[in-house]
């Protein structure tokens, strides 16, 4: 295939073969390749070049930004956090694996995370995750010297107003990292209001320095464009927009999202991207998932999950590839998509580095999205504000 640059511009489809494992012979056609950029839209062009430039070095740039990033990221969430993970619980072994996993991903080739200022927060015996993630990047570097890339999130509080307040939380946000800045600073959700003032605050910590790329988090397509606008007249690129999509929560890709960010060059950073473990296979409906997820993914829900789940098990068996590598892979055949899964353990990190390397075909791709369609019943009303 020649226009792997043209496939992370143009949305859905197959994952075409990267330039760089083209066949002997194939320079032409990357030369081509590169030259088909001229004929994008520039902010088309701008999210194609990335992988021309950055797919040898197994990285993706985060949108228009000069921000470069692995191709899957690791979520933080669960790091610390005692009201929806860990069993309403922190402990001293739970921190152990987290550090595990925080280390297996570095060894798996996996360098960017994503955290919050609010996971973990101090709550029933919480840490905050923020200061774990610092922590966990610390005591690496006394081991050896490596590049991590960090993402956090302002919470858009009801009482935070203004521009001030963005800057204000990312200081403390640095504070409990340990760092003097960051790759990625969004906005976590959209604020009930003052949105304006949240996206100025961006922009001010990029210029600043304190921020090499600004995001957004959980925005429909309508909050999308009109912030890339405003951050534009800046002259701030609108480098990344983190919603909820998997293969069983493709909303991004009914509502205009995922098609505004390949448009505007705006990468999409998917978070649940296995639907918090439910489409690694281990749930059943005998079988499902505790704590606040089982009121979403109930046993009549898991019982119409199983067709998808099987046909997954029996693409995976022909790879030598599990559930969990099956699903992530379809999201990063998308194009325009980084796929930030949490790990909790070490296992869990290196099982998240099988999905890279290898590619499903463009039939098994849309065979999944196919069966996908028939399963209902997810909802997150937040992109719908």
């Amino acid at each position: 295939m020649m226009t792997a640059a043209l496939q992370v511009a143009g949305g859905v489809g197959s994952c075409p073969a990267p330039l760089n494992h083209l066949p002997a012979g194939g320079r032409p056609q990357r030369r081509q390749a590169v030259a088909a950029l001229h004929a994008l839209p520039d902010p088309a062009r701008a999210v194609a070049s990335a992988t021309v430039t950055e797919e040898e070095e197994g990285k993706v740039r985060l949108g228009g930004s000069g921000v470069a990033v692995t191709k899957l990221g690791i979520g933080a969430w669960s790091w610390g956090d005692t009201t929806y993970w860990n069993d309403s619980e922190w402990d001293e072994r739970r921190l152990k694996e987290a550090q595990a996993a925080f280390d297996a991903s570095i060894d798996n080739g996996m360098t960017f995370f994503d955290t919050a200022e609010v996971y973990g927060t101090a709550l029933m015996g919480a840490v905050n995750s923020e200061s774990l993630l610092g922590d966990f990047i610390r005591e690496r570097q006394r081991k050896d010297q490596v590049e991590v890339a960090v993402a956090t999130k302002f919470a858009a509080l009801p009482w935070r107003f203004g521009r001030g307040s963005v800057l204000s939380a990312l200081k403390k946000s640095l504070d409990r990292l340990g760092l003097s800045s960051v790759e990625l600073y969004q906005l976590h959700w959209p604020g009930i209001w003052g949105n304006e003032g949240y996206l100025d605050g961006l922009a001010d910590a990029y210029e600043r320095g304190l921020v090499k790329a600004v995001g957004v988090s959980n925005y429909n397509e309508k909050r999308l464009r009109d912030a890339h606008a405003r951050l534009k007249k800046r002259g701030v690129p609108l480098a990344a927009n983190q919603v909820n999509y998997s293969l069983i929560y493709r909303t991004p890709e009914l509502n205009g999202v995922k098609a505004a960010c390949d448009e505007l060059g705006i990468t999409l950073i998917a978070y649940s991207p296995i639907a918090q473990g439910v489409l690694t296979g281990k749930y059943t409906p005998e079988n499902p998932p505790t704590g606040p997820r089982a009121n979403t993914y109930t046993p009549e829900f898991l019982t119409k999950l199983q067709p998808l789940m099987n046909r997954i098990k029996e693409i995976g068996g022909s790879y030598g590839k599990s559930p969990t590598q099956v699903a992530l892979n379809w999201l990063t055949c998308q194009g325009n998509v980084v796929p930030i899964p949490g790990a909790k353990n070490a296992s869990q990190a290196k099982e998240f580095a099988g999905a890279l390397g290898w590619s499903l075909t463009g039939d098994e791709v849309e065979e999944l999205r196919t069966l996908a369609r028939e399963i209902k019943g997810i909802k997150m009303p937040i992109e719908e504000s």
